[in-house]
Formats: structure tokens, sequence, C-alpha cells
């Protein structure tokens, strides 16, 4: 797996997983569940990753929708 994000907004980490998941490729967001054990005070930032072979592919994909991280 390979990170290509960390962030506290879920809005735009929806977006972000959503763009990949339409260029097919399977993005996961991780620390999820610490997130949700803080209260949802944007304390712990959750990660968005992908597996190693897609992971120039998703950066591609971002750049090209002008969310270049």
């Amino acid at each position: 797996m390979r990170i290509l994000a960390a962030m506290t907004d879920i809005v735009r980490l929806s977006f972000l997983t959503a763009l990949l998941r339409d260029a097919g490729i399977e993005a996961i967001v991780l620390d999820q569940h610490i997130a949700a054990v803080e209260g949802g005070i944007g304390a712990f930032p959750r990660r968005l990753a992908v597996i190693d072979d897609e992971y120039e592919a998703a950066l591609r994909v971002l750049r090209e929708a002008g969310e270049a991280l």
C-alpha cells in the first residue's frame, strides 16, 4: 500500500476516493476508526491509500482532476 494523502477534510477525502473509483482504481481510507473514536473533531487525519501497482495511475488521475497532492 502507498499513501496518497493524509487529511482531516472528510468531504475532500470522499471526493478523491470517488475520482479514483471512477477511474477504476480501488482506494482505501485508513484511520477511519480512530477518527470515530475521537468524536469527529478532526484531530486525527485519515489516510488515502492505493496498492503499489496503482500508485502512479492514481496520482495521474488526481493531477488531471486538478487535485494534485
